[in-house]
């Protein structure tokens, strides 16, 4: 990794820290919203004979991860990049040998990192709060995190690249970020989900990542689908993103 790498994630990672809503809802967030979901909604640690002799928390843990994947790669990521954009920013760094692709790399791994602080505290908070086991299937779930943390992050990048200014980029985030949750199974957990929803839900990258995690964490390797769906986003999000960027 380059010095200007280094030093504009450095920058960048203070930034991201100054700013209360991007690490509550990026960092802190999935975390809390579990322990609410545990200790506020009856029934939460019990254990359902519609889940297979699951708890709902049980199921509820990689779905919260889910959530966090999709809060930076579509809320925090898009905005900060398009934010740069409106303000002349990336133009400016065309112009000097840091260039912005730098940038771009610097805040791909400056959210990278508040994801896995996310993913690492929700796991910490259901294991010590609720006794949720950790994944069974170690290596599926690295498999699913990472191929679905790349196919959203692809999407941000894609929504970063046709969004002229902050606003608008926080407006199409929204409009992607909803849905995204809604087959991920917030609403809607994937072992209760009607059959048509969940097929659905495949086929779209947080509900293929969402998925894959839930198999994983109950001992079984994601299946081929959800894997094959979640590198199809990143090769065909990713090139449209790559295709559709601008600078200025």
């Amino acid at each position: 990794m380059s010095t200007a790498v280094v030093r504009l994630t450095i920058v960048e990672s203070k930034l991201f820290v100054r700013d209360p809503m991007g690490v509550v809802m990026g960092v802190a967030f999935p975390a809390v919203l579990l322990l609410l979901l545990g200790f506020a909604i009856p029934g939460f640690r019990d254990v359902a004979d519609d889940l297979d002799g699951l708890r709902p928390i049980d199921i509820y843990v990689p779905i919260v991860l889910a959530m966090a994947i999709c809060t930076t790669s579509v809320s925090v990521l898009p905005t900060y990049m398009a934010t740069y954009r409106e303000r002349g920013v990336l133009r400016r760094l065309a112009a000097t040998p840091v260039g912005p692709v730098k940038l771009l790399g610097a805040q791909l791994l400056v959210n990278g990192v508040a994801t896995l602080v996310a993913v690492v505290l929700a796991v910490a908070v259901g294991a010590a709060a609720f006794g949720v086991d950790l994944p069974r299937q170690v290596l599926g779930f690295l498999a699913a995190l990472v191929l679905g943390t790349a196919a959203m992050f692809a999407v941000g990048l894609l929504i970063a690249a046709v969004a002229p200014r902050a606003k608008t980029a926080t407006g199409i985030g929204m409009l992607v970020y909803f849905p995204m949750l809604f087959f991920a199974g917030v609403w809607t957990p994937g072992p209760v989900m009607p059959d048509g929803l969940r097929r659905v839900s495949d086929f779209t990258p947080l509900g293929a990542a969402s998925q894959a995690m839930q198999d994983a964490w109950t001992g079984t390797f994601p299946s081929a689908l959800h894997l094959v769906v979640m590198v199809g986003y990143v090769l065909a999000a990713g090139a449209l993103a790559a295709r559709l960027f601008r600078w200025e």
